[in-house]
């Protein structure tokens, strides 16, 4: 999914990694108050991370994205 459309859904990029911290951080994330979300790490995209290590097992890895939740009684 394109960062800026996932930006303009409110959405902020965090970091890139893999298990098991990939667990440790999404909960981590949940138990604060955010909304989670793992995109596939793109590898085309020109962002100045070192991608090097995504060269053997690209799928084990992803992108986390947080926003605020959204509270059941605001709408």
């Amino acid at each position: 999914m394109n960062q800026e459309y996932l930006t303009k859904q409110g959405w902020a990029r965090q970091f890139m990694t893999c298990e098991p911290r990939l667990s440790e951080a999404v909960a981590e994330y949940e138990d604060i108050g955010f909304e989670v979300r793992l995109e596939p790490v793109d590898l085309t995209e020109e962002d100045g991370v070192c991608k090097s290590c995504l060269k053997w097992a690209p799928e084990e890895f992803k992108v986390i994205y947080i926003r605020p939740r959204k509270d059941d009684d605001e709408f």
